[in-house]
């Protein structure tokens, strides 16, 4: 399988965030590009860098505003009151104050939701080059039928205008409408991170055309908390369009895979001409902020199950932080998934 991939990757680089109460160490560290590339490659998978497409495909998902705001927010530290390697904020917009101020400080509030996504001296040139990744990727499904968008940061998180939970720029979004623009036709996403795909719901809550689906733990008292129940089905043009799928904290295999089944008989119905598989291996038993016990095991017969499904498929790297076995995890994902695709 071709591994699109950017060394950009390694320019954000986060230290800290703020996790229920705690201040701790960030898990979305730059050395997981390190360490899921030498997975890859070490599996003998063929790894390629990624071209660079421009701005266009990121702005068919994101607003003016937000790609303005992270292109230029580092060239605007000096309007920030202390002088740190981070930029981030404890004020966020909410729904009831939800005006786009002028100023730089109320601005890093209204495109980021939490502390985890702190703007650093490279984290431009790593979120644009993430994108690129996954828009190379979804190019590359179009012309050899699967790839992998090592894509970090990740992006399923990321809303139309507002970044979280580590992710800046919707990777996984940014990938389908590269698809749709190419093929002319509807695209599937399917998300199997343990995190609900929340931002990638919000773009498509309203489109018919792009199925989304999200595999995840309970979201009642788990990240992101306010979505990825199973009666959010779209709305408008989009009502019946997506589907969640939420699993009891602690299952395992049996019941991980058989959910996988269910997800992509349901996009089998949809007839979509792509599919992109948000790629989450934090489900797995020993991830440090995972809430689902999937095993090696389990990530090859999630593979087997929507490799099945016939279609060109680009997998854009999600979650999934590191441990012991996250390089086995990637590495059987994908001879899996290219033994039967």
């Amino acid at each position: 399988m071709l591994i699109l991939h950017t060394p950009d990757s390694l320019l954000h680089d986060p230290e800290k965030y703020v996790r229920r109460g705690e201040t701790v160490p960030h898990p979305e560290q730059a050395r997981r590009y390190h360490v899921l590339l030498g997975a890859a490659r070490d599996a003998g998978h063929v790894p390629e860098l990624a071209g660079d497409h421009g701005l266009d495909p990121i702005l068919a998902v994101h607003t003016p505003g937000h790609v303005e705001f992270f292109r230029t927010a580092w060239s605007r530290r000096d309007e920030w009151p202390t002088r740190s390697d981070e930029i981030f904020t404890g004020h966020f917009a909410r729904p009831h104050m939800h005006r786009r101020p002028e100023g730089f400080l109320g601005l890093v509030g209204y495109h980021t939701a939490d502390t985890s996504t702190p703007i650093r001296a490279g984290t431009w040139q790593a979120i644009y080059g993430s994108a690129q990744v996954a828009i190379s990727g979804a190019d590359a499904a179009l012309r050899d039928r699967r790839a992998y968008a090592l894509c970090r940061p990740p992006g399923h998180h990321a809303y139309a205008d507002s970044a979280g939970g580590f992710c800046f720029f919707n990777n996984a979004a940014i990938a389908a409408r590269r698809l749709q623009a190419k093929t002319g036709g509807k695209v599937a996403i399917l998300d199997i991170d343990v995190h609900h795909g929340n931002g990638t719901q919000g773009i498509f809550y309203q489109d018919p055309d792009v199925l989304t689906v999200s595999i995840h733990g309970d979201p009642t008292n788990y990240f992101p908390y306010y979505t990825g129940y199973a009666d959010e089905t779209g709305e408008g043009a989009g009502a019946g369009f997506n589907l969640n799928l939420p699993l009891q904290h602690g299952l395992g295999d049996g019941t991980f895979v058989a959910t996988v089944k269910h997800a992509v008989e349901r996009i089998r119905d949809h007839r979509p001409a792509a599919l992109v598989v948000a790629l989450g291996l934090d489900a797995s038993e020993h991830d440090p902020i995972g809430a689902l016990r999937v095993t090696t095991a389990g990530f090859v017969a999630t593979a087997r199950a929507i490799a099945k499904a016939g279609l060109p498929t680009v997998l854009v790297q999600e979650g999934g932080y590191l441990s012991e076995v996250l390089p086995a995890n990637l590495a059987g994902f994908l001879d899996a998934f290219d033994a039967v695709a």
